[in-house]
């Protein structure tokens, strides 16, 4: 028998058993929906991730005066040894950026082709009203520069920008998202324009609408405010507000000259001593968004772990219902060996059964996994996903699987005795 006639009688076989190979395909596909469902999830926020640390561009930094705190699963302190062996938090990093220092680091880095912005965040619990209408308590409210809306990519569907003159003045103006504008003026956009609103009570004019964003990890854009930081200072008042230094160059070679004379002349303005390490974070995207996905790695291997775990499971029940097959098609066996069918035959059928069926399983969890880690995304509201490597390693893995659930099987149906066989009942 040619080993076409055997791949066709094998698919015929599977066919013909449609209730136990639906069971043991759903089994499979139920891993790999695990596996590959997970890993499409993290595949989005990934891309999430890039999409939000990476907004102000690939040449641009951002200095803080402490790292961003991205994990998942829990957080760790970082310790230092001292001198009489004892362990000792790090502190370095817990001194505030002020509005002082801030501003004498933008009056002076003349990295060429740079733009500076400060910026400082507001209370995220606030009330903005117009006439009878009003938010909930849950509107965050951001101070920055005239060059802050550039260098977060923000862009402004009506209105302008915030001058000079208002930003140092800290008048009551403000740039205002899409979402309040939208409860509050309906479209278009530009009806906002100029008309006062009120923060908590204080009125303030609005200059501008920003362009529709979205939500990112549960911050949502389009439900906050931009005034200037030192109105922020002046109507939010807040124990000590830690400043956000953003840089910007017109080139991407110079970004790693740039980071250096920044990094330089902070720590001139906070006079930390050449042997001391700085008492501030600076923030590229690319490291940022690495730092988050190294945060979500245990995802991974816990999406791999169940897989594993619910293949194995799938395996198990993959041999048992191929020897029930067995025993069901002994006569079967034994009346291809009496018209002289070889053992290599039978043991090719039966493991090519037992492969099939693996990869239907395959092939339905990769589909249901795709599907489950997109609805993830649409959460996200990020683009469609597909994990085009772990499709392969799903379809591999079940192979694998099949192949191994199927050779004890297919040894011993290969051992039946051709004239036992035709007598069994």
């Amino acid at each position: 028998m040619k080993f076409a006639d055997v791949l066709s009688l094998s698919f015929k076989t599977v066919g013909g058993n449609k209730l136990r190979t639906g069971l043991t395909v759903t089994i499979i596909a139920f891993g790999i929906m695990a596996l590959v469902g997970i890993i499409t999830a993290i595949k989005a926020m990934n891309q999430k991730f890039s999409e939000n640390f990476a907004s102000m561009g690939a040449n641009a930094f951002a200095i803080r005066y402490k790292e961003r705190n991205i994990s998942f699963g829990g957080g760790s302190q970082e310790l230092t040894v001292s001198k009489r062996g004892k362990k000792e938090k790090k502190s370095n990093l817990n001194k505030i950026i002020t509005r002082r220092e801030a501003e004498y680091f933008a009056n002076h880095y003349s990295f060429p082709g740079a733009t500076t912005s400060l910026s400082i965040f507001g209370r995220s619990d606030n009330i903005v009203s117009f006439n009878e209408k009003k938010t909930s308590r849950n509107v965050m409210v951001v101070g920055g520069d005239e060059n802050y809306l550039d260098l977060n990519a923000y862009k402004l569907i009506a209105g302008r920008n915030m001058t000079s003159s208002e930003i140092e003045g800290a008048q009551n103006v403000c740039i205002v998202g899409y979402e309040i504008i939208k409860r509050f003026f309906g479209e278009p956009a530009d009806k906002a324009l100029n008309h006062t609103i009120k923060i908590n009570s204080i009125p303030y004019k609005v200059i501008g609408v920003l362009e529709e964003k979205g939500t990112t990890f549960g911050f949502n854009r389009d439900n906050m405010l931009i005034t200037s930081y030192a109105n922020i200072e002046r109507n939010f008042s807040k124990p000590n507000y830690s400043y956000v230094i953003a840089v910007k160059v017109n080139d991407i070679a110079n970004l790693e000259m740039a980071v250096g004379e920044a990094e330089g002349l902070l720590r001139n303005i906070r006079k930390i001593n050449i042997t001391d390490d700085s008492n501030f974070s600076i923030d590229r995207s690319d490291s940022i968004v690495e730092k988050a996905m190294n945060s979500l790695r245990f995802l991974t291997i816990s999406a791999t772990v169940i897989g594993l775990i619910t293949l194995i499971g799938a395996a198990i029940g993959l041999v048992n219902i191929m020897l029930v097959s067995v025993a069901e098609r002994t006569k079967e066996v034994g009346l291809i060996k009496a018209i002289g069918g070889k053992k290599k035959t039978v043991k090719q059928q039966f493991l090519i059964e037992a492969i099939i069926i693996s990869i239907l399983g395959a092939m339905l969890g990769i589909v249901l996994g795709v599907l489950v880690g997109n609805a993830f995304s649409i959460v996200l509201n990020t683009g469609f996903v597909v994990p085009w490597a772990w499709i392969f390693y799903g379809i591999a893995i079940c192979t694998v699987v099949g192949l191994l659930a199927g050779i004890y099987p297919a040894i011993k149906a290969g051992r039946l005795n051709p004239i036992d066989a035709l007598r069994y009942e």
